[in-house]
Parts: structure tokens; sequence; C-alpha cells
């Protein structure tokens, strides 16, 4: 058994040193803003089906190309995105992650506060909006890539 003295002294030393985030936790957080942060540089950009460039974007292929200024290949495709990463609780969003709606058939970049951004549909732009009320209703899943977790 450790003298008393040798306990307080340990027990100094612990409170003496700093205390060490968790760097891992930092850093993912810091790329999924960023992430989110380059996603809004296309706000206002058209819906093309099948686009995947600053011209036009789909939903599938806006993500594709964020994803990809942050060396993260995914496929231009929401089935197979879906299939990559690790399933998140909503509750526990995070900027960065992916979030795929109605039968995965359309998938998003969720920005924080609420909010995601995505290539609607035809005839529309890339926007944010809120993820509630009919998006809120169809969500299907939250993924996040664990090529930065």
């Amino acid at each position: 058994m450790l003298r008393p003295r040798l306990l307080i002294v340990l027990f100094a030393l612990a409170l003496a040193l700093p205390a060490s985030p968790a760097p891992a936790a930092d850093a993912q957080d810091e790329l999924g803003v960023r992430i989110a942060r380059y996603a809004k540089r296309f706000v206002g950009v058209p819906y093309v089906y099948g686009g995947m460039s600053p011209r036009g974007f789909d939903c599938s292929g806006f993500t594709a190309y964020v994803y990809r200024r942050f060396g993260i290949r995914l496929p231009h495709y929401t089935v197979a995105q879906y299939r990559r990463g690790r399933n998140i609780r909503v509750r526990r969003l995070r900027p960065g992650d992916l979030v795929f709606f109605h039968g995965l058939s359309h998938v998003g970049v969720y920005v924080g506060n609420g909010r995601f951004i995505h290539a609607p549909r035809r005839g529309t732009r890339v926007r944010v909006e809120p993820l509630a009320g009919w998006y809120r209703s169809r969500l299907v899943g939250v993924r996040r890539l664990v090529r930065w977790l």
C-alpha cells in the first residue's frame, strides 16, 4: 500500500498536468466545419441531373464534389454513399455529416444549427434549408465518414 505522502504527491502532480484535449475530436469537428463552409460556397448553383461541377449539381454529385475537395472520394450515387462511413444518431449530428432522405433517394450535407445544404431537384438551386418539417419526416439516416473519425 502506498504511503499517504506519496499519494498526496501523485495527486498533486496529476492536478498540475494540463488536461489534454482530444485532438482527434477537435480535428474531426474542424474538418466537418470546413466541409460545411466549403459546401455553402455553392449556394445558388443550379440543379442539373447527373451534374457534378459548379456549373450544376444533382444531390449526390454535390456531396461527392464537396468531399473530394478534402480528399474523400464518394461515388456519384446516394445508396453507395450511404454505405460509406458510420451510422450516426440524429441527436449527434455535426457539421459535415451526410443526411439521407426518402428511401435513400436524396442526400445533403449537415451544416449545423439544424440546417443542411443540398441540390434539391430540377428547377431549383443548391440551398440551405432547415432539417425540419418534410425533410425531418423523411430523414432515413445520417452517416459520418470513417476516414476523418
